[in-house]
């Protein structure tokens, strides 16, 4: 994938200000329609005991409960580390937790996959 410099930059920008707006379905344009997202709220959230979603469907599902438990969320974006069609975000997240997610990317610039992290507040 050829990018723009700046397309991580701001593509994180836009990420975060979606989050913090709740409009799901401006989170939801970020993300292609083949996916694969892993993240340790998924299973906290009941979606399923694997931690692990593939579509976009389940997906919106997922970020529809999470926005309905985190109602006060926000995220505050410290670092964008940038790979090679990939980038990690390191943001606060809810109740001050730190947060990273690595995102691949295809090459309509949408995210095909994603390992979530947090720490242990």
């Amino acid at each position: 994938m050829t990018t723009p410099d700046n397309f991580y930059q701001d593509f994180a920008s836009e990420w975060v200000a979606a989050w913090n707006s709740h409009n799901l379905n401006v989170i939801m344009s970020h993300y292609a329609d083949v996916i694969e997202f892993y993240s340790p709220l998924i299973v906290k959230l009941n979606i399923n005991p694997e931690g692990r979603i593939t579509d976009k469907q389940t997906l919106k599902e997922y970020f529809t409960k999470g926005l309905a438990a985190y109602p006060d969320l926000e995220f505050k974006l410290h670092h964008v580390l940038v790979g090679h069609g990939s980038i990690v975000l390191y943001y606060e997240s809810v109740n001050n937790t730190m947060s990273a997610e690595f995102m691949q990317f295809n090459a309509d610039g949408k995210i095909t996959a994603v390992r979530a992290h947090y720490s242990g507040k």
